[in-house]
Order: C-alpha cells, then sequence, then structure tokens
C-alpha cells in the first residue's frame, strides 16, 4: 500500500440465496425419484432448503413411482376436465362470455382423441390386455409351483431328520444293551472263576 502497510486479504461472507424457476424445481424432483439407493435419502439441507420439493425420504422402488405418477396424472386430468364442464356450464347458462379460442382448444383436443369404436382399436386393446394378463397368470402359477416345491423340500428335510434322531436313538439303545450283556458276561465269568477256585481249593484240602 501507499502509506507501507502489508497488503491482506480477507473473505467477508456475503447473503446469497438459491432459487429456480418451477421447471427446474420440477427436473429436480424427477432427479431425486431416479435414486436407486434405497438407503440414501436427499440431504434436507442441500436440497429441501431451497426447493419445495416432495421426496425427502429415501428413494422408493421404481413401481411405486410410476403408479404413484399415474395417479397424480389421473387425478389432475380429473381435475381439470371438471374445470372444463364447469366453465362450459356457465358459457351455456351465460354467466361468461363465448371464448372462441377456448372453444378451438376445446375442438382440438376432442379430435385428437381415439376411436375407441373401431373394431381393430378394441381388438388390439384386447390382445394387449390379455397378454398382460397371461402374464400375470404365468407369474401366479409360477410361484404357486415354486411354494410347493420348497415346501416339500422342507418336509423331506425333515423327515430325514427325524428318520436320522430315530436311528441314533436305537443306536445308542443297541450300545447300551451291549454293554450291559458284557457286563453281566464279565461278571458270570468272574463268578466262574471264582467257583473254580473254590473247587479246586477244597480238593487240595
Amino acid at each position: 500500500m501507499q502509506d507501507g502497510t502489508k497488503t491482506t486479504r480477507t473473505f467477508n461472507h456475503l447473503p446469497s440465496s438459491i432459487g429456480a424457476e418451477e421447471a427446474e424445481e420440477i427436473g429436480v424432483e424427477h432427479l431425486l425419484r431416479d435414486i436407486k439407493d434405497n438407503g440414501i435419502a436427499p440431504s434436507p439441507r442441500s436440497v429441501c432448503s431451497h426447493f419445495s420439493c416432495s421426496p425427502c425420504s429415501p428413494a422408493v422402488s421404481d413401481l411405486s413411482t410410476n403408479v404413484t405418477e399415474q395417479l397424480n396424472s389421473l387425478k389432475s386430468l380429473h381435475t381439470h376436465i371438471n374445470s372444463v364442464i364447469e366453465y362450459l356450464e356457465k358459457v351455456v347458462d351465460g354467466r361468461l362470455p363465448v371464448n372462441h379460442q377456448i372453444l378451438y382448444n376445446l375442438q382440438d383436443i376432442f379430435n385428437l382423441l381415439p376411436n375407441l369404436n373401431i373394431e381393430d382399436v378394441v381388438r388390439s386393446f384386447s390382445v394387449k390386455t390379455n397378454d398382460q394378463l397371461l402374464t400375470i397368470y404365468l407369474s401366479s402359477l409360477i410361484r404357486s409351483v415354486i411354494a410347493l416345491h420348497n415346501l416339500i423340500n422342507n418336509k423331506l428335510t425333515n423327515r430325514d431328520a427325524e428318520l436320522k434322531e430315530e436311528k441314533d436313538e436305537a443306536d445308542k439303545e443297541k450300545e447300551k444293551e451291549k454293554g450291559k450283556a458284557s457286563t453281566s458276561a464279565k461278571e458270570d465269568a468272574s463268578k466262574d472263576k471264582d467257583k473254580d477256585t473254590k473247587e479246586k481249593k477244597v480238593e487240595k484240602r
């Protein structure tokens, strides 16, 4: 410096905040839903303090996530359809003026709806539904067969264990009987030996 003091550098704390648009928040939510590790949850300090996102809990499976998203989509569709119906009723009753742009958009939506009365479309839906139901049916059959197989294996294992226990008990009883028989034979032999000894002593006298 010009006054002769030593030049120093310091860090100052600047107030800051992180914000995001609605589209960015939706993107963050979709990224958090794609987390595969069920044991790792997004840090509330790093994400949820800045974004009003819902998936603060550990990630769930893809199936439950897809089902939840479809359910929310159907609820949103139901709400929008009710809004359209309410608007059209108010227009018919004269409580709201006719907005041709809205009517054009509704007409475009109706024109984009598929015609489900066509035989080919009905057949396609039936074939697709039957294929899905067949997959579910085969899965149920396979699960039942595997469960029965495991049950039979369990029963066979228990039976073999019981037979082994019975065989061990029979072997132990046989060993005990052999031990008793050998003990009695030794006692008889000792008695005979004592008897012979006494007879010999008597003969010598």
